[in-house]
């Protein structure tokens, strides 16, 4: 019997890999308790986690297995926004909301 597969399936694979790797080297280095908030629509986990490069917030949404570290200066540009951007954001799941430079040069 044959495994059904895509293209692109073992780059993936090897992605979700490292990604799974580099949230357990996170985890490790945690400090204090985490702090989870949850309403109807999405539930979050936060918790300070030191890196080589300081200290880290780790955000992340178990129910989708997302996951992103910010430094202080990331989580202050979140105070610099405005509800239009948060809009474009949730509008925009698990992608850019806007086009790169790259992209647009080419």
């Amino acid at each position: 019997m044959s495994r059904l597969q895509w293209e692109g399936e073992d780059t993936d694979a090897a992605a979700a890999r490292r990604a799974a790797e580099d949230l357990a080297a996170l985890k490790a280095h945690q400090t204090g308790e985490s702090i989870s908030v949850g309403n109807e629509f999405a539930e979050i986990r936060v918790s300070r986690v030191e890196t080589r490069n300081g200290a880290r917030l780790l955000i992340e949404a178990p129910k989708s297995g997302q996951w992103v570290a910010l430094c202080p200066l990331e989580v202050e540009s979140l105070t610099w926004q405005n509800a239009d951007t948060f809009s474009a954001m949730i509008g925009h799941p698990f992608g850019p909301v806007f086009e790169s430079f790259e992209e647009e040069s080419s």
